[in-house]
């Protein structure tokens, strides 16, 4: 029998070797590591919010009022006062009839799909969606079927396909991003919802990535577009520029009371901590889109701008938090990562198999409160690197 360690060695000789990183203070745009202040620019905090003052004071006060344990899954005795209160304000805030939250946005796709599609079901998928998304869609045991990333003559193709091949039963599931975790980019929202409207298919948009940053408020790209109508299933997460953890889905009440009768990752673990929900409610209520949440918003995107000032003949205006330098060669990706951290900088290398095989890259991402000292500092790092 084959020992631990034998599964290990490919990993090392391919570069695809992983460890963790402890960080020995809280998450900030300057953060220590071993004793050495670092510039961090991997943390998809994108607004600030982990550390603001304002939301470590509701979480303390979240904590006075409820406690620190929820006691048992939602279905059983752990549905309190703020976790149902949490889900009438995101409904609200995201223009749904219901809401349902979840302690991840992997246990939200992972209870979703397979809750809604099954055998004899087709789930078409955009090949740069997050492993939760493609894990979900394999567990569902629906047919799953791939198009290129932001490929509308595929997934037309696909939609006619599945259409054609399935029972008048049987239900379509589109799968997209609306913001891409490793590249950064938008999906072709405009064209998805007109091709899934044409075929009679769903769709289930993962805002994780631009909830909080996109849209009036903070609500998302399919806000911002004036397409969230016209979403079936809305999903994202609070532990990007939100500040904090957990997942969500939003949608019709049909579809929450499904959930809650079939999503296994709701039905079977512990609810999240009640401190925690009513913490994100008061964000979503008081923060993000008030004129607090808007001044972060401004400050972030003038980052970024500043950002494609310093390096513009290395990367494209950036449409997002995420700006990914792409470098190829995973060995070559984990040597550039520890030069700039030996320097000073914090950018992690991300390889296959979250990106694939020799697309391995420098993951930057950038916050409301970097300053255009820490920009000025990256630049200068980069300019330095043969990339």
């Amino acid at each position: 029998m084959r020992s631990f360690d034998d599964d290990l060695a490919p990993l090392h000789e391919a570069s695809l070797y992983r460890s963790l990183r402890t960080i020995d203070s809280p998450q900030a745009p300057v953060v220590q590591i071993n004793g050495q202040e670092v510039l961090n620019f991997s943390s998809n905090d994108y607004l600030g919010f982990a550390n603001a003052e304002p939301i470590r004071n509701a979480f303390k006060h979240g904590i006075d009022l409820y406690g620190t344990g929820s006691g048992s899954s939602r279905l059983v005795c752990g549905t309190l006062a703020p976790h149902a209160s949490l889900e009438r304000t995101l409904a609200k805030f995201k223009n749904t009839e219901a809401a349902l939250t979840f302690s991840s946005g992997y246990a939200a796709a992972m209870g979703c799909i397979p809750a809604l599609c099954g055998p004899g079901d087709f789930i078409i998928l955009d090949k740069l969606s997050h492993a939760c998304l493609i894990d979900s869609a394999k567990l569902s045991g629906a047919t799953l079927r791939v198009f290129p990333h932001n490929h509308m003559e595929k997934l037309e193709h696909l939609l006619k396909w599945a259409r054609a091949k399935g029972k008048t039963t049987s239900r379509i599931l589109v799968i997209t991003e609306s913001i891409f975790s490793m590249d950064g980019d938008w999906a072709d929202l405009w064209n998805i919802v007109q091709l899934k409207d044409q075929y009679g298919a769903l769709l289930l948009l993962d805002e994780a990535h631009a909830f909080g940053i996109h849209g009036p408020g903070g609500r998302g790209l399919a806000a911002k577009l004036g397409l969230a109508s016209r979403m079936d299933i809305q999903m994202g997460t609070f532990s990007k520029a939100v500040g904090l953890s957990g997942g969500y889905l939003c949608g019709t009440r049909s579809l929450i009371d499904l959930l809650i009768n079939r999503a296994r990752s709701f039905i079977y673990s512990t609810a999240p901590s009640p401190s925690l929900a009513h913490t994100i409610e008061e964000v979503i209520r008081h923060w993000l889109p008030t004129a607090y949440g808007e001044d972060r918003r401004a400050r972030l995107w003038s980052n970024l701008a500043y950002l494609h000032t310093a390096l513009k003949d290395r990367i494209e205006e950036p449409a997002s938090a995420i700006i990914p330098l792409i470098i190829g060669s995973e060995s070559e990706a984990l040597r550039l990562s520890a030069q700039l951290l030996t320097a000073g900088i914090l950018i992690p290398a991300i390889r296959y198999p979250t990106v694939s095989k020799g697309k391995a890259r420098l993951r930057i991402a950038i916050t409301a409160l970097h300053s255009e000292g820490f920009i000025n500092a990256l630049s200068r790092e980069l300019q330095g690197c043969a990339l």
